[in-house]
Protein backbone atom coordinates (compact mmCIF):
# COMPACT_ATOMS: atom_id res chain seq x y z
CA UNK A 1 0.00 0.00 0.00
CA UNK A 2 2.82 2.53 0.71
CA UNK A 3 3.84 1.93 -3.12
CA UNK A 4 0.35 2.81 -4.20
CA UNK A 5 0.57 5.97 -2.07
CA UNK A 6 4.06 7.22 -3.39
CA UNK A 7 3.02 6.37 -7.24
CA UNK A 8 -0.47 8.45 -6.19
CA UNK A 9 1.68 11.03 -4.93
CA UNK A 10 3.74 11.72 -7.44
CA UNK A 11 -0.45 13.23 -9.76
CA UNK A 12 -0.49 17.18 -9.57
CA UNK A 13 -2.60 17.68 -6.11
CA UNK A 14 -5.31 19.47 -7.90
CA UNK A 15 -5.51 16.45 -10.23
CA UNK A 16 -6.37 14.28 -6.67
CA UNK A 17 -8.55 16.79 -5.86
CA UNK A 18 -10.93 16.51 -9.18
CA UNK A 19 -10.61 12.64 -8.74
CA UNK A 20 -11.90 13.07 -5.08
CA UNK A 21 -14.74 14.92 -6.05
CA UNK A 22 -15.95 12.07 -7.88
CA UNK A 23 -14.95 9.59 -5.28
CA UNK A 24 -17.24 11.83 -3.18
CA UNK A 25 -20.04 12.01 -5.03
CA UNK A 26 -19.96 8.01 -6.01
CA UNK A 27 -19.63 7.61 -2.46
CA UNK A 28 -22.92 9.37 -1.90
CA UNK A 29 -24.80 7.62 -4.15
CA UNK A 30 -23.86 4.23 -3.38
CA UNK A 31 -23.86 4.30 0.22
CA UNK A 32 -27.46 5.02 1.74
CA UNK A 33 -26.12 4.45 5.26
CA UNK A 34 -23.91 7.50 4.38
CA UNK A 35 -25.97 9.97 2.79
CA UNK A 36 -28.63 9.44 5.91
CA UNK A 37 -26.54 9.76 8.17
CA UNK A 38 -24.87 13.15 6.65
CA UNK A 39 -28.65 14.12 5.91
CA UNK A 40 -29.50 13.64 9.46
CA UNK A 41 -26.02 15.91 10.99
CA UNK A 42 -27.18 18.52 8.64
CA UNK A 43 -30.32 18.11 9.97
CA UNK A 44 -29.92 18.26 12.95
CA UNK A 45 -27.08 21.68 13.00
CA UNK A 46 -30.40 23.43 10.57
CA UNK A 47 -28.70 23.85 7.74
CA UNK A 48 -30.08 23.40 4.10
CA UNK A 49 -28.97 21.14 1.06
CA UNK A 50 -28.27 23.89 -0.77
CA UNK A 51 -25.70 25.24 1.91
CA UNK A 52 -23.64 22.18 2.60
CA UNK A 53 -23.74 19.87 -0.57
CA UNK A 54 -20.17 21.02 -1.04
CA UNK A 55 -19.18 18.62 1.61
CA UNK A 56 -19.82 15.88 -0.57
CA UNK A 57 -17.10 16.70 -2.84
CA UNK A 58 -14.87 18.19 -0.08
CA UNK A 59 -15.10 14.81 1.89
CA UNK A 60 -13.40 13.06 -1.71
CA UNK A 61 -10.88 15.40 -1.60
CA UNK A 62 -9.72 14.90 1.71
CA UNK A 63 -9.38 11.28 0.93
CA UNK A 64 -7.71 11.98 -2.62
CA UNK A 65 -5.03 14.64 -0.81
CA UNK A 66 -3.83 12.36 1.42
CA UNK A 67 -1.13 10.32 -1.03
CA UNK A 68 -0.02 13.94 -1.53
CA UNK A 69 0.18 14.91 1.94
CA UNK A 70 1.47 11.57 3.54
CA UNK A 71 3.90 10.25 0.61
CA UNK A 72 5.16 13.21 -1.00
CA UNK A 73 8.89 13.55 -1.54
CA UNK A 74 11.02 14.38 1.22
CA UNK A 75 11.79 18.18 1.30
CA UNK A 76 8.54 19.17 -1.03
CA UNK A 77 7.74 22.03 0.78
CA UNK A 78 3.81 22.78 1.25
CA UNK A 79 4.01 26.38 2.30
CA UNK A 80 4.00 27.85 -1.75
CA UNK A 81 0.21 26.47 -1.83
CA UNK A 82 -0.48 28.06 2.10
CA UNK A 83 -1.90 31.50 2.48
CA UNK A 84 -2.17 32.64 6.00
CA UNK A 85 -5.07 34.92 8.31
CA UNK A 86 -4.31 35.50 11.78
CA UNK A 87 -0.92 33.76 12.15
CA UNK A 88 0.36 36.95 14.56
CA UNK A 89 -2.23 35.76 17.18
CA UNK A 90 -0.58 32.70 17.44
CA UNK A 91 2.68 34.32 17.39
CA UNK A 92 1.77 36.76 20.14
CA UNK A 93 0.41 33.40 21.91
CA UNK A 94 3.98 31.98 21.64
CA UNK A 95 5.99 34.53 22.43
CA UNK A 96 4.28 34.37 26.10
CA UNK A 97 6.29 31.36 26.70
CA UNK A 98 3.48 29.09 28.20
CA UNK A 99 2.51 26.99 24.96
CA UNK A 100 -0.10 27.20 22.61
CA UNK A 101 -2.82 24.15 21.77
CA UNK A 102 -4.80 24.67 18.68
CA UNK A 103 -8.43 23.70 18.21
CA UNK A 104 -9.10 22.31 14.98
CA UNK A 105 -12.00 20.49 14.26
CA UNK A 106 -12.79 18.73 11.31
CA UNK A 107 -13.50 21.65 8.49
CA UNK A 108 -11.73 22.26 5.48
CA UNK A 109 -7.95 20.09 5.09
CA UNK A 110 -7.02 19.46 8.88
CA UNK A 111 -3.90 17.10 7.65
CA UNK A 112 -2.66 20.28 5.72
CA UNK A 113 -2.74 22.11 8.09
CA UNK A 114 -0.64 20.82 10.81
CA UNK A 115 2.04 19.94 8.22
CA UNK A 116 1.99 23.62 6.89
CA UNK A 117 2.14 24.95 10.35
CA UNK A 118 4.91 23.00 11.44
CA UNK A 119 7.23 23.56 8.23
CA UNK A 120 6.34 27.65 8.60
CA UNK A 121 6.77 27.78 12.58
CA UNK A 122 8.83 25.50 13.28
CA UNK A 123 12.31 27.11 12.12
CA UNK A 124 11.36 29.26 15.03
CA UNK A 125 9.59 27.63 17.94
CA UNK A 126 10.40 24.13 17.45
CA UNK A 127 8.15 20.72 16.61
CA UNK A 128 4.96 20.78 16.59
CA UNK A 129 3.72 17.81 18.82
CA UNK A 130 0.47 16.10 17.96
CA UNK A 131 -1.32 13.09 19.39
CA UNK A 132 -2.62 10.32 17.38
CA UNK A 133 -3.78 6.84 17.76
CA UNK A 134 -2.12 3.98 15.83
CA UNK A 135 -4.73 2.15 13.22
CA UNK A 136 -5.29 -1.20 14.40
CA UNK A 137 -4.39 -2.37 10.60
CA UNK A 138 -0.82 -3.13 9.93
CA UNK A 139 -0.53 -2.02 6.07
CA UNK A 140 -2.75 1.28 7.46
CA UNK A 141 0.20 1.90 9.87
CA UNK A 142 2.66 1.69 7.32
CA UNK A 143 1.04 4.10 5.44
CA UNK A 144 0.24 6.58 8.24
CA UNK A 145 3.94 6.48 8.66
CA UNK A 146 4.74 8.16 5.93
CA UNK A 147 2.95 10.90 7.35
CA UNK A 148 4.88 11.29 9.99
CA UNK A 149 8.12 11.75 8.71
CA UNK A 150 7.75 15.50 8.10
CA UNK A 151 10.26 18.37 9.74
CA UNK A 152 9.03 19.78 12.97
CA UNK A 153 6.19 17.92 13.00
CA UNK A 154 6.19 14.95 15.64
CA UNK A 155 3.93 12.59 17.03
CA UNK A 156 3.00 10.60 19.97
CA UNK A 157 0.72 8.03 20.86
CA UNK A 158 -2.72 8.60 22.28
CA UNK A 159 -1.38 6.96 25.63
CA UNK A 160 -0.52 8.03 29.11
CA UNK A 161 3.03 7.94 28.08
CA UNK A 162 2.16 10.50 25.03
CA UNK A 163 -0.37 12.63 27.00
CA UNK A 164 2.82 12.99 29.46
CA UNK A 165 4.71 14.30 26.98
CA UNK A 166 2.90 16.45 25.35
CA UNK A 167 2.01 18.38 28.80
CA UNK A 168 5.93 18.25 29.26
CA UNK A 169 5.94 20.21 25.46
CA UNK A 170 3.30 22.39 26.61
CA UNK A 171 5.18 23.24 29.71
CA UNK A 172 8.46 24.05 27.97
CA UNK A 173 6.38 26.43 25.60
CA UNK A 174 5.88 24.36 22.59
CA UNK A 175 2.44 23.56 20.31
CA UNK A 176 -0.05 21.46 19.49
CA UNK A 177 -3.17 20.51 17.11
CA UNK A 178 -6.11 18.57 18.62
CA UNK A 179 -8.77 17.23 16.72
CA UNK A 180 -11.69 18.38 19.43
CA UNK A 181 -14.94 17.27 17.85
CA UNK A 182 -14.25 13.52 17.85
CA UNK A 183 -15.47 11.13 20.22
CA UNK A 184 -13.29 10.11 22.63
CA UNK A 185 -13.26 6.63 25.10
CA UNK A 186 -15.06 6.07 27.36
CA UNK A 187 -14.30 8.36 30.13
CA UNK A 188 -12.38 10.70 29.06
CA UNK A 189 -15.58 12.98 28.06
CA UNK A 190 -18.27 14.52 28.62
CA UNK A 191 -22.35 14.84 27.41
CA UNK A 192 -22.52 18.67 25.95
CA UNK A 193 -24.79 20.18 23.05
CA UNK A 194 -23.58 20.39 19.73
CA UNK A 195 -25.81 22.00 17.15
CA UNK A 196 -28.74 21.36 19.69
CA UNK A 197 -27.97 17.76 20.22
CA UNK A 198 -25.72 15.96 23.17
CA UNK A 199 -22.35 14.42 22.18
CA UNK A 200 -19.93 13.07 23.94
CA UNK A 201 -17.06 15.81 23.76
CA UNK A 202 -13.49 15.30 24.82
CA UNK A 203 -11.89 16.64 28.32
CA UNK A 204 -8.26 16.05 27.17
CA UNK A 205 -8.28 19.51 25.66
CA UNK A 206 -9.17 21.86 28.57
CA UNK A 207 -7.61 19.41 30.68
CA UNK A 208 -4.02 19.82 28.68
CA UNK A 209 -4.86 23.51 28.97
CA UNK A 210 -5.57 23.59 33.01
CA UNK A 211 -2.19 21.72 33.29
CA UNK A 212 0.43 23.64 31.36
CA UNK A 213 -1.73 27.35 30.94
CA UNK A 214 -1.46 26.76 27.36
CA UNK A 215 -3.30 29.37 25.21
CA UNK A 216 -6.25 27.96 23.38
CA UNK A 217 -6.62 28.96 20.03
CA UNK A 218 -8.96 28.38 17.51
CA UNK A 219 -7.26 27.37 13.74
CA UNK A 220 -8.35 25.59 10.53
CA UNK A 221 -7.09 24.95 6.96
CA UNK A 222 -9.61 26.11 4.18
CA UNK A 223 -9.38 24.06 1.08
CA UNK A 224 -9.26 26.41 -2.59
CA UNK A 225 -9.44 25.37 -5.90
CA UNK A 226 -6.26 23.77 -7.27
CA UNK A 227 -4.59 22.42 -4.56
CA UNK A 228 -4.37 25.94 -2.71
CA UNK A 229 -5.26 26.71 0.76
CA UNK A 230 -5.55 29.74 3.70
CA UNK A 231 -4.94 28.16 7.31
CA UNK A 232 -6.56 30.72 9.31
CA UNK A 233 -5.87 31.67 13.38
CA UNK A 234 -8.67 33.23 14.84
CA UNK A 235 -8.70 35.90 17.99
CA UNK A 236 -8.00 34.36 21.43
CA UNK A 237 -11.93 33.54 22.72
CA UNK A 238 -11.51 30.51 24.76
CA UNK A 239 -9.61 31.88 27.89
CA UNK A 240 -11.78 29.59 30.22
CA UNK A 241 -10.27 27.05 29.14
CA UNK A 242 -7.17 27.27 31.10
CA UNK A 243 -9.25 28.44 34.41
CA UNK A 244 -8.40 25.80 37.35
CA UNK A 245 -12.66 26.23 38.24
CA UNK A 246 -14.14 25.41 34.77
CA UNK A 247 -15.83 22.20 35.20
CA UNK A 248 -15.40 19.59 32.26
CA UNK A 249 -19.04 20.37 30.92
CA UNK A 250 -18.38 24.32 31.07
CA UNK A 251 -15.98 23.94 28.66
CA UNK A 252 -16.81 20.98 26.40
CA UNK A 253 -20.02 23.13 26.18
CA UNK A 254 -17.47 26.40 24.97
CA UNK A 255 -15.26 24.17 23.04
CA UNK A 256 -18.59 22.77 21.06
CA UNK A 257 -19.89 26.33 20.50
CA UNK A 258 -16.39 27.49 19.24
CA UNK A 259 -16.99 24.36 16.76
CA UNK A 260 -20.13 25.34 15.47
CA UNK A 261 -19.29 29.21 15.19
CA UNK A 262 -16.08 27.94 12.81
CA UNK A 263 -18.26 25.32 11.20
CA UNK A 264 -20.90 27.63 10.11
CA UNK A 265 -18.50 30.08 8.69
CA UNK A 266 -17.88 27.06 6.18
CA UNK A 267 -20.61 24.33 6.45
CA UNK A 268 -19.91 22.97 2.79
CA UNK A 269 -16.16 21.93 4.30
CA UNK A 270 -17.35 20.32 7.21
CA UNK A 271 -16.96 16.55 8.13
CA UNK A 272 -20.91 15.45 8.37
CA UNK A 273 -20.24 12.12 7.41
CA UNK A 274 -18.88 11.67 11.20
CA UNK A 275 -21.57 9.86 13.74
CA UNK A 276 -20.35 13.22 16.17
CA UNK A 277 -23.09 12.22 18.20
CA UNK A 278 -22.75 7.95 18.29
CA UNK A 279 -22.03 6.16 21.96
CA UNK A 280 -18.27 6.23 23.50
CA UNK A 281 -16.63 2.98 22.74
CA UNK A 282 -15.19 1.25 26.07
CA UNK A 283 -11.65 3.23 27.26
CA UNK A 284 -8.52 1.24 25.99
Amino acid sequence: MTHLFRFLALIPLRWMQALGKVLGWLVWWFSPAYRSQFQRQIQAAGLTWPQTRGAVAATGKMVAELPWLWARAPGQSVLPRVQWEGLPYFESAMQAGKGVILLSPHLGCWEMGGQALAEKMGPHYGDLLALYRPPRKAWLQEVVGLSRQRAFFKTATASLRGVRALVKHLRAGGYTAILPDQVPPQGQGVWAPFFGRPVYTMTLLPKLAQQTGATVLLAWCERLDAGRYVFHVLPPSLQDLNQANTTPYQAALSMNQAIESMVLTRPDQYLWGYARDKQPRAGD
